[in-house]
């Protein structure tokens, strides 16, 4: 078995915090914003056992976790990084085996057309900064979607989603004329 390794990256939301391994974790995202949605991964559940922690969110090789208020990233990182590991080496499973995110974009052909520019354009920069985005709907012009991981509640994602996401929709889908998030 190969060693584990982690490492702890910044993300423009203070409260949050990307824990990246070199090993694939999930193929997709998986969010879990509070104790009880968390229930169905292991992972998940005990990451919430730590009474700091208030939001999980994993995506390829990482998982970024979200902090309670009040508690600072240096006490407490090197806790997490140690779980992290210990659990990625212990193998425990961020997902129910029966969830899996094929990517399968429906809708029209213009719904489509802006699945896949979030999927290849959106999706791999918002991963970096260790959050995700999910296309919502399309209606009337306006697409909404959802900002998950580190994205929910950052201050900078509002500049994101209007500046980056929305411009780059418009440009490439002609229909699109505004982007809204949908709060979690």
């Amino acid at each position: 078995m190969a060693t584990i390794n982690v490492y702890t990256e910044s993300t423009p939301n203070p409260s949050t915090m990307k824990f990246l391994v070199n090993k694939l974790l999930i193929n997709g995202s998986l969010d879990y914003p509070s104790r009880e949605k968390a229930q169905e991964s292991d992972f998940a559940r005990e990451l919430f056992k730590f009474n700091f922690v208030e939001g999980v969110f994993f995506a390829s090789n990482f998982v970024t976790i979200t902090k309670t208020e009040g508690v600072e990233w240096s006490d407490i990182e090197p806790l997490l990084k140690d779980f992290v590991k210990g659990a990625v080496e212990s193998e425990l499973s961020v997902k129910p085996v029966a969830h899996s995110e094929d990517v399968n974009f429906e809708g029209s052909d213009v719904e489509v057309k802006i699945q896949q520019v979030l999927h290849d354009y959106v999706r791999p920069a918002v991963e970096q900064d260790g959050g995700a985005i999910a296309y919502k709907s399309f209606d009337n012009g306006i697409v909404t979607v959802e900002l998950r991981g580190s994205c929910s509640g950052c201050p900078s994602s509002t500049i994101t989603l209007k500046a980056g996401i929305e411009g780059l929709l418009k440009r490439m889908v002609p229909e699109v004329e505004e982007v809204v998030a949908e709060a979690l």
